[in-house]
């Protein structure tokens, strides 16, 4: 499960394009399960990855869902009583059995993403690329759409995915890349990015919330939490121990304070911290 990441116009989609032969490189190669892309076997590198657009319209092509999920099965060749299984159990995958008969472009954001997500697990790819995945989607939908995401990569297919939200890469990610100007400058896993400041500065991207807790509180940087759920462990073991953080004060005296985080979504989010002497 790969991330993306990077400022606008570090090439993020760009690069994603490559990877299913969407654009071809000028020099280089693009190669997929061994073999070497060219322009007479994109067809490959289309079937082996799929594909799913930051704007999930411009891949919504039939007049219903169902016949949306069957059009890339179709393109190959296949139709009939099979192809319509294939696409009932790949809408089934991602929770959307229920839309098969419905307009595509009747449909709420999150549930285009989830029906185009069905349009290429149903021509079962060895690698899933999704381009900002998030992008437009409320709290709720966003919540589905990553949940489809860990369950096709618990199947056992791999994914890379760009996003501009390092919350979400900090909990989907096992490796994240770094993007600035069309180049990948570096790699890791997400406590080596994101608690590289040099690097993130370079990339033009701010760390996740709970690595900028972790730093506003001194923790020690060998526990390097990065996500919401890191960071409740965490100060839930410091303070079952009755442990001391050392840290600034609100009014920027050094001192010894006991860290009472409101541990809750919303709290940390909007980077609260209540402090007790």
């Amino acid at each position: 499960m790969i991330a993306l990441v990077g400022g606008n116009g570090a090439g993020k989609s760009t690069l994603l394009e490559h990877l299913n032969a969407t654009l071809v490189p000028d020099d280089g190669e693009l190669v997929v399960n061994d073999t070497v892309i060219t322009e007479d076997n994109k067809a490959h590198a289309r079937k082996a990855v799929g594909f799913v657009f930051q704007d999930a319209d411009t891949q919504l092509v039939a007049p219903t869902v169902l016949d949306d999920v069957l059009f890339g099965l179709q393109n190959y060749g296949m139709t009939g009583t099979e192809a319509e299984r294939r696409a009932r159990e790949a809408l089934a995958t991602v929770d959307a059995s229920h839309l098969a008969d419905r307009i595509p472009h009747y449909l709420s954001g999150g549930e285009k993403r989830l029906i185009g997500l069905a349009g290429v697990l149903v021509l079962d790819p060895s690698v899933v690329v999704l381009d900002e995945p998030l992008a437009g989607l409320d709290p709720e939908r966003s919540q589905l759409v990553a949940e489809r995401i860990r369950q096709i990569y618990q199947e056992g297919i791999s994914v890379v995915l760009s996003t501009h939200d390092l919350e979400f890469a900090a909990e989907i990610a096992n490796r994240v890349c770094v993007m600035a100007d069309g180049n990948i400058i570096d790699s890791g896993t997400p406590q080596t990015v994101f608690y590289d400041s040099e690097l993130l500065t370079e990339a033009n991207l701010r760390p996740p919330i709970a690595v900028r807790v972790a730093h506003d509180v001194g923790i020690d940087s060998t526990a390097q939490p990065v996500t919401e759920a890191d960071l409740v462990s965490l100060f839930s073991d410091y303070t079952s121990s009755s442990a001391t953080i050392r840290a600034e004060s609100p009014d920027n005296t050094s001192g010894d304070w006991t860290a009472l985080l409101v541990l809750c979504s919303s709290s940390l989010r909007s980077h609260r911290i209540v402090w007790s002497s």
